[in-house]
């Protein structure tokens, strides 16, 4: 049923409380740069430099790291856990490359079990260090993609073995539930393009508990088949809400609705019929009732905007890509509509950007809540355009996030010049809390890689996150705490 004029006035009224009272996020904005925030409070500047002291967010300044992989405030340190062409896994077979997407799940006796994604496009022959082609875990034995899961031991040792091989380019996904992971393929790379030899462009599930389960990998085809970011699970309604990093047009934001009498559950996925459920994509109205045309059109944070679901006709996209299926003014889009989280009755997600490619104002990052009893999506991060990427201060391009246990949000940022692990308060502060040092460019013209896969481990005590090229698997510990409003 569509969501009345009446009916999204009464909520957006709402809309702003609900998510201060309940949520770990209230505004987000950046300094400098920001186009428009909610008053941060106090000693945001500050804040924005990582001072550190008591009522002002942040641990301190990045301290230099001798072995120039890693700048962290006093008191923190890193330890790799996995690293691309030196580690190796059960097999004896070098740890993947091109870190991506992550999630962390509790195991058996005090264990910690993390499923890492690995973003690898195109032919296997492509790459020094493509997921091996474990029997029977294989999608398509031309790709190069799939994911690892990676075993933390309590007493600190480190296993690591294939969770699915054959998938291409996977970037993030999300975690469900019931204690598995959701692999996203960001291409539509049908059989026969690029070597491949099946279709792709689908969500793929993997149990980190049980090896046996992920033996011949199925899609989710009731998702559908386009270039698929993240995904989240609403545990109450059973919805899919799913993201789409495209352009030519903007990507889209997807929710599934599973059929009546669905119960999800471990391995009940694959049980899905190719159609099963409804998707739809995402159509945004102001409190005008005037259709959004695309999330670029928000100049302030707060802005809160209702949401109707149109139907995806041919979810399968076999002539038609899905975003293009949609004629001018049916849905609204957004420029790389990246990482998504659940929390607080809801889902976060990102959109990275905004430039020439989108008509409302450009923006260097966004990341808006939506309330799924509302149906209103509201602005919580507005990062303004960064003018110089490569000096300390300024952000860009935010993808994967994450809820800390400590309040607010962590971002990895994928932007141009540095980058930057990046913590939130509730009231809109921010501050960095680690930084790449690793170049993997020349002295001359510096290039760091991006960060990805940002989580809590289940017990809160550390963070871990990724640098996806060369490939490295961080783990971050130090003097935690509740981070001031």
């Amino acid at each position: 049923m569509p969501l009345s004029r009446r009916d999204f006035t009464a909520r957006t009224a709402l809309a702003g409380a609900g998510v201060a009272l309940t949520g770990t996020v209230a505004a987000l904005a950046t300094a400098p740069g920001a186009l428009a925030a909610d008053d941060p409070g106090p000693g945001a500047a500050d804040a924005a430099q990582g001072h550190g002291r008591p009522g002002v967010p942040g641990y301190g300044p990045l301290l230099p790291d001798p072995a120039g992989l890693l700048a962290l405030p006093a008191g923190f340190g890193y330890r790799v856990i996995t690293r691309s062409g030196v580690t190796t896994l059960e097999s004896g077979e070098s740890t993947p490359s091109n870190h991506d997407g992550t999630a962390a799940f509790e195991g058996a006796r005090g264990v910690t079990l993390l499923v890492n994604n690995h973003e690898l496009k195109g032919p296997r022959a492509a790459w020094a260090h493509p997921v091996p082609l474990t029997e029977g875990l294989v999608y398509d034995p031309a790709a190069s993609g799939g994911c690892t899961v990676v075993e933390v031991r309590r007493g600190g040792e480190v296993a690591e073995w294939v969770g699915i091989a054959g998938t291409s380019t996977n970037c993030a996904g999300g975690a469900t539930p019931w204690g598995t992971w959701l692999t996203c393929e960001e291409t539509e790379d049908l059989a026969g393009k690029n070597g491949m030899t099946k279709d792709h462009g689908y969500v793929f599930e993997v149990d980190p508990h049980d090896r046996r389960a992920n033996r011949d990998p199925r899609p989710v085809k009731a998702f559908g088949r386009y270039a698929h970011e993240a995904v989240v699970i609403d545990p109450r309604q059973g919805h899919a809400y799913l993201t789409e990093d495209a352009s030519g047009p903007n990507g889209l934001l997807y929710r599934w609705t599973p059929p009546q009498g669905f119960r999800h559950g471990r391995g009940r996925l694959r049980t899905l019929a190719d159609g099963a459920g409804v998707l739809a994509a995402a159509k945004c109205f102001d409190k005008a009732g005037q259709f959004v045309d695309d999330l670029s059109r928000a100049t302030k944070t707060g802005t809160v905007y209702g949401v109707d679901w149109v139907e995806v006709t041919d979810r399968d996209a076999r002539s038609l890509s899905v975003r293009k299926q949609f004629a001018a003014g049916a849905v609204t889009r957004a420029r790389k509509l990246e990482g998504m989280w659940w929390a607080d009755g809801g889902a976060y997600f990102v959109s990275s950007y905004a430039r020439e490619e989108s008509p409302g104002a450009a923006h260097d990052g966004q990341v808006w809540f939506y309330d799924p009893k509302r149906r209103t999506i509201r602005l919580v991060v507005l990062i303004g355009v960064n003018a110089d990427p490569g000096a300390e201060g300024g952000y860009d391009g935010p993808d994967n996030i994450t809820v800390s246990p400590y309040g607010g949000l962590v971002i990895a940022e994928d932007g141009n010049g540095l980058q930057h692990l990046l913590g939130a308060t509730e009231s809109g502060r921010v501050y960095p809390l680690a930084r790449n040092e690793l170049n993997i460019g020349t002295p001359e013209k510096p290039e760091y890689s991006e960060f990805t896969g940002v989580c809590f481990s289940p017990d809160g005590r550390t963070l871990y996150a990724n640098i996806q090229e060369p490939g490295i698997m961080l783990a971050i510990t130090g003097p935690w705490r509740r981070s001031p409003r």
